[in-house]
């Protein structure tokens, strides 16, 4: 990396922040004065940089021939399912998702795709729209995927909360809104038995009650003929992503062999190569406004350090980015602080260590636009995953023994 450009002094900028404070006056028009912005602000510190080889990996670079598997996608969020299948050469038929705002964010995105917006818990309503709009068989030669909305089973969700609070403690499958949402999206596999099938969501949903009511809706579906490949906590950066990201993946099939997950990446990615790239010219890049008293604590925070009082780590780019957080659906939740500028990042920013590709426009608020891009399955991953599949299950290049699972014991295990 050149070396950090300093428009202003270290010590120039702490005075203008300084000034701001005593006299209560606007930092936006003080640095207007001076022809300068915000982003001229830099940290006191910047540790000499020790990166791995650039093995930053692109999804929009990933196209292949397109086959045309079919898929559904269920609770599709901001669609790095959606995008990540695409790249991996599937046609997604239907697409569901139950927010309005993020449905905007598809259509814009997928113009040319059916975007449903619709609750999946109106299960014939979303039946008759499957077996007779879309009109797929049964059973469906496809993959069906999707992460039944994870918030019931989140520890960063929980932690919003006072420990006094009703809602501290993960509440998972007795939660009135979303606990059974997974049941919903296992009543649609059982009933139109896709070829393969996806679950994904936060480890907590096999850690809450160590696996037993995971094991049990799981069981539907092996008595129906499924063979599922034992759930695994995955943490994504081991697969590529800028970032460090644990999320649960089950993976069953039609097939007599359980699913092979992708091969680990030799090297981690450093969240640097996602901040490398110019800005100019993309969508969703507005950065927030932070009152001179926040910018002066920043300017202190160091490599992967925290400013307490705000609750933001400022990440260490020699190394994959702390989780991208959505926050909860009515606002809340906190951003990182870029790694060389005192600031919370901006929804392109936390897009890209998601790996959505540049030219994916999310819609809406802002403070929506980082709830989609926090909830997504990084599209890279997705790519990946569902690359896997079809080289597993239609092309046959990768095989395993067929293999007799024991869930109660694989799930009822003491978590990592």
């Amino acid at each position: 990396m050149k070396e950090i450009d300093y428009k202003i002094s270290p010590e120039t900028q702490e005075q203008i922040l300084l000034q701001c404070i005593s006299e209560k006056s606007d930092l936006q028009l003080k640095l207007k004065a001076e022809n300068l912005s915000a982003e001229d602000f830099r940290y006191k510190t910047y540790p000499q940089l020790k990166l791995a080889a650039n093995n930053y990996e692109l999804v929009e670079n990933k196209r292949n021939e397109v086959h045309n598997t079919p898929a559904i996608s269920f609770f599709a969020g901001a669609g790095g399912f959606d995008i990540g299948f695409k790249y991996a050469g599937f046609n997604t038929l239907a697409t569901f998702e139950i927010n309005a705002v993020f449905c905007d964010t598809l259509k814009l995105n997928f113009p040319d795709k059916h975007i449903f917006n619709a609750d999946l818990r109106n299960k014939e309503e979303v039946f008759d729209i499957l077996k007779n709009k879309v009109g797929i068989n049964i059973p469906f030669e496809g993959v069906f995927h999707g992460g039944p909305p994870c918030q019931p089973f989140s520890i960063a969700a929980n932690q919003r909360f006072t420990k006094e609070g009703e809602n501290f403690k993960r509440i998972g499958f007795d939660h009135a809104e979303y606990g059974n949402l997974l049941a919903d999206y296992i009543w649609y596999i059982s009933q139109f038995k896709p070829k393969v099938f996806i679950i994904e969501n936060v480890a907590g949903l096999f850690e809450i009650d160590k696996g037993k009511q995971l094991f049990k809706e799981l069981e539907t579906l092996t008595n129906i003929g499924y063979n599922i490949a034992p759930p695994q906590r995955l943490n994504l950066s081991d697969y590529g992503i800028p970032q460090s990201r644990v999320r649960l993946f089950v993976v069953g099939s039609r097939d007599d062999n359980a699913f092979v997950f992708p091969e680990k990446v030799k090297q981690k990615v450093p969240c640097f190569y996602a901040f490398e790239k110019s800005l100019e010219g993309v969508a969703n890049h507005e950065t927030r406004v932070h009152k001179p008293e926040s910018l002066v604590r920043y300017m202190q925070v160091n490599y992967g350090q925290r400013d307490h009082l705000g609750r933001v780590d400022r990440l260490d780019p020699q190394k994959p980015a702390k989780t991208v957080i959505a926050g909860g659906v009515k606002g809340g939740g906190r951003s990182h602080l870029h790694p060389f500028i005192p600031r919370t990042i901006s929804v392109r920013e936390a897009a890209r260590l998601q790996t959505f590709p540049d030219s994916y426009v999310f819609t809406g608020p802002i403070a929506r636009q980082f709830t989609q891009v926090g909830n997504a399955v990084p599209p890279l991953f997705a790519y990946k995953i569902g690359r896997q599949i079809y080289n597993q299950f239609y092309l046959r290049t990768i095989q395993q023994p067929s293999i007799s699972l024991l869930f109660e014991e694989i799930l009822l295990e003491e978590p990592a």
